[in-house]
């Protein structure tokens, strides 16, 4: 070996990991895994009514145990159906109660609170508007809950939006605070009668995205662990990538390439909220173990 392989295989051998405070599974999520693992060993037919959370190890976990993924509702014929974290539009759930469908809600907290509170804003006489991703289950949900809800991504959405409306304004619990103050600016400058709202974001998201943009500003490379249509971690990438180039969204230790931490000392490791422990556990394992 020459000197300057060497001086590339010490510096791999002397690699430090370093995990993110805050990362991994959220209440939320925890919440919607325990419930299911109860309802696997009481029940023999249990349907989710999309993928309980956004993460195919664990999907593929709980379907060996049992639990089967649909995305029609009209699939399931008989047993019990878990409402996934995600929260469903309540037309869906008294659908599936009409059937005769035992109903076991799974959905987490704070998107059950956006649901109530979308609801109540309708009540009340306001234009529900929710900052999110119109294709979001969560969004859809609680696009289900109230009558002629705007979901508004981007700027380009504005149009939606009546002009000197009195508009009552949520967000998806998965956005971050920069996203939903500048959606805010937005949609005051574009007119209002009255404005109303309500921080809705999800605060265990937040900490996430805080510990790993204070992680990723100290190490070589920053790995982000997750489902590719989690919309928390792909968001923990993008804030990752923004502050170090040297930023990969992996699903798990089956997508890493050794190349990416080639000549580098420092590794950081950051996981979504729907992403299980074991995952986190086994890539930190390996990367220690190159």
């Amino acid at each position: 070996m020459n000197l300057l392989g060497k001086l590339q295989s010490d510096r791999q051998l002397s690699m430090k990991v370093i995990v993110a405070e805050q990362c991994g599974f959220c209440h939320g999520v925890k919440s919607a895994i325990s419930i299911a693992e109860k309802i696997l060993a009481e029940k023999n037919e249990v349907y989710s009514l999309g993928p309980i959370i956004h993460n195919n190890d664990m999907v593929e976990r709980l379907a060996k145990a049992g639990l089967k993924t649909v995305d029609d509702a009209e699939e399931i014929v008989s047993g019990t159906v878990l409402i996934r974290s995600h929260g469903a539009a309540p037309e869906q759930i008294a659908k599936l109660k009409e059937r005769g469908l035992d109903i076991v809600d799974a959905t987490c907290v704070l998107v059950k609170r956006v649901q109530q509170i979308a609801v109540q804003l309708s009540q009340d006489g306001y234009k529900v508007v929710i900052i999110g991703d119109e294709n979001h289950p969560e969004v859809q949900a609680v696009v289900g809950c109230a009558e002629d809800v705007a979901v508004i991504a981007d700027e380009s959405d504005l149009p939606k939006l009546p002009k000197n409306g009195r508009l009552g304004v949520v967000c998806q619990t998965t956005k971050g605070p920069e996203q939903f103050s500048r959606m805010l600016g937005a949609i005051a400058k574009w007119g209002f009668s009255e404005l109303k709202v309500i921080n809705t974001l999800c605060r265990e998201t937040i900490r996430r995205q805080e510990s790993a943009v204070e992680l990723c500003k100290r190490v070589d490379v920053m790995f982000v662990l997750g489902g590719l249509k989690s919309a928390n971690t792909r968001r923990l990438a993008e804030l990752c990538k923004k502050y170090n180039n040297e930023t990969f969204h992996l699903q798990n230790w089956k997508e890493f390439d050794k190349n990416t931490v080639s000549c580098k000392t420092t590794a950081g490791v950051t996981a979504g909220a729907s992403t299980p422990e074991w995952i986190i556990e086994e890539f930190v394992k390996n990367l220690k173990d190159i």
